[in-house]
């Protein structure tokens, strides 16, 4: 049999999270009542003028930036023409690839297995405004919701590596660490919500196989309807089976655009694909070129904020968390940001991580409580975990403490000191309750001399129930210890 190699192109739709539309002043959110977020210019009503949004086209160049794409000083909006009825104008406000869009010749690294990074060639960075939605009836028929009509979107193509002469993602697993990575720089941006379920960023990826001893690449297809990195990742391995499986059966790979469905985990075709020509792309009359001095450019450089990636090296090398902690901590930017806030006051790396990947994750998903609607601040965990390390409490007691801080706010040594929980770590005080533990219980205290030292386990909880659970752990243990082995 053949060997088959996959390339992958990915291209990326993100819908900005600005306030209003991209050239409108409509307001942009998800949800709500069809038709109620609309106006001339979404509808594309005679007479109705564009007016470029500043802060999408500022977004774009912000992450064109972030992905080290060098920034165009002069682009144009362009009229990609089709028909189709949820684009009312009858033409998309877009830029065509062959023009300069806001950034292009960038690059992005991925981790790899073998713990490296891969650089995947980013082609380009462009902006142009999102479509309608059909909505399906139930009864029969279809209605359009031009609520999304005219929402900023970008778009972030992979291209072609100038060395291989190939695009870089070559896996099916390549590609969903890519757009993992790639929504991680956009949420930490704050260019986009990365909300894949909500459809505000879309994946779709050109596949193609080619014959590893051949340079050419193969036709590609068009994926469509991937919500998920699952859906990424499984769909591309199932258009490279289904591609290879009709090269092998001596048939050829037509260019097309496939949908996925998730159910049968199946891609079905939808349309021969269309060339950039058959759009029949022209400048945008209505709207003037778009020029980048280095001024604006420098401007928007000094907003980038520390990178997800630059994160996790900095977590691992500086305040030695392993890659898998340090993964957490970065997965979200609200979460990161928590998380520097604790080590700006003080708080210990290691125990400030524990605590928020456990407890706190914990309540909060239980309560459904959203990160910034939570009670607990970074100065509670900071306070609370320094509480454990200098040995006023227990990390049980901690533990209890810290249910009652998230449910009203309190601060731990509030807490502690109108419970008097603070711990017993007074060895003369503590031997005499391990003395009268151990007279009660004779026959535990023989089978420890008999050789039996698992039960020593019992009395140490027994000591730890005596003190109300106040005693220090550690100490408990010594003294235990020391008390079984006298004669």
């Amino acid at each position: 049999m053949a060997n088959y190699v996959p390339s992958v192109g990915i291209e990326v739709h993100a819908e900005l999270s600005t306030k209003s539309k991209m050239f409108s002043r409509a307001p942009v959110a998800f949800g709500g009542e069809p038709n109620t977020r609309i106006d001339p210019v979404s509808l594309g009503l005679p007479g109705a003028l564009p007016v470029p949004n500043r802060i999408a086209i500022e977004m774009v160049m912000k992450t064109a930036l972030a992905l080290n794409c060098t920034i165009a000083r002069h682009s144009v909006f362009h009229r990609k023409n089709y028909f189709y009825p949820d684009l009312p104008k009858g033409y998309q406000i877009s830029q065509y690839e062959e023009t300069n869009p806001i950034g292009y010749h960038g690059w992005l690294e991925i981790p790899t297995e073998s713990g490296g990074t891969k650089r995947i060639t980013i082609q380009r960075v462009h902006l142009e405004e999102d479509t309608g939605k059909l909505m399906h009836m139930p009864a029969g028929g279809s209605g359009i919701d031009y609520n999304r009509a005219g929402v900023p979107l970008m778009e972030i193509v992979t291209g072609i590596n100038p060395e291989t002469g190939r695009p870089d993602v070559e896996t099916p697993e390549e590609a969903a660490e890519y757009l993992r990575q790639l929504r991680n720089i956009l949420v930490f941006l704050g260019v986009c919500d990365g909300k894949m379920e909500e459809g505000s960023l879309r994946c779709e990826p050109n596949i193609s196989v080619r014959l590893d001893s051949s340079p050419k690449l193969g036709t590609k297809t068009e994926l469509k309807n991937l919500n998920s990195f699952r859906s990424v990742q499984l769909g591309i391995a199932f258009e490279v089976r289904r591609q290879v499986a009709t090269l092998e059966a001596g048939q050829t790979v037509r260019q097309e655009t496939r949908g996925w469905d998730e159910n049968r985990e199946a891609s079905y075709m939808m349309r021969i694909k269309e060339e950039a020509n058959d759009y029949r792309y022209f400048p945008d009359p209505d709207l003037s070129p778009m020029m980048f001095d280095d001024a604006m450019i420098d401007r928007v450089r000094e907003t980038l904020p520390e990178l997800p990636l630059a994160k996790v090296l900095r977590y691992t090398k500086e305040l030695g968390l392993s890659e898998y902690d340090a993964g957490l901590m970065t997965a979200d930017r609200d979460w990161a940001n928590w998380f520097e806030s604790a080590l700006k006051l003080g708080g210990d790396p290691k125990s400030i991580v524990n605590w928020m990947n456990s407890d706190f994750a914990r309540r909060l998903n239980d309560s459904g409580t959203a990160l910034h609607e939570s009670k607990i601040s970074p100065a509670h965990l900071v306070e609370l975990t320094g509480l454990i390390t200098d040995g006023t409490i227990s990390g049980k007691i901690g533990k209890s403490l810290f249910d009652e801080m998230f449910d009203t706010g309190r601060m731990p040594k509030e807490l502690v000191e109108e419970k008097g929980l603070t711990q017993v770590s007074d060895e003369g005080a503590l031997m005499t309750v391990v003395t009268e533990t151990l007279a009660k219980h004779p026959d535990i205290v023989a089978k420890f001399k008999a050789g039996n030292e698992g039960v020593k386990g019992f009395l140490v909880g027994q000591v730890m129930r005596a003190s109300g659970g106040r005693a220090n752990p550690p100490l408990v243990q010594k003294l235990v210890s020391e008390a079984l082995t006298q004669d």
